[in-house]
């Protein structure tokens, strides 16, 4: 597999993981509530989520309130996830300079 076409996949692959985490970590916030803090896999997505959190408020305005930042974090993974899978994938399959049949075989 070409290292161009391995890097996308590995980006999509990457923002679908950090979406789970992240989806994750607001499952128990809602579930755990007031307990969350001695919660070990709750702190666990924070210390996985957390660098993702912070570089979404470096990139957003000041204006943008800290509550909305996780929001803001799945809005920008959910475009990168979009940009690999339905822009970045289909050009370089599509261009033939490329050979994908490893991503379109099916594994039975």
């Amino acid at each position: 597999m070409p290292i161009e076409l391995l890097l996308v996949v590995v980006l999509k692959a990457l923002a679908e993981l950090a979406f789970m985490f992240l989806a994750g970590r607001g499952i128990l916030y809602v579930l755990a509530a007031g307990k969350r803090q001695g919660n070990i896999f709750y702190q666990l997505f924070c210390i996985l989520t957390d660098p993702l959190l912070r570089a979404a408020r470096w990139i957003t305005p000041r204006f943008v309130v800290d509550t909305h930042i996780p929001l803001v974090t799945l809005m920008l993974l959910l475009w990168i996830w979009l940009a690999a899978a339905f822009w970045a994938l289909p050009a370089m399959c599509s261009s033939g300079k490329y050979d994908c049949a490893a991503l379109l075989e099916r594994k039975r």
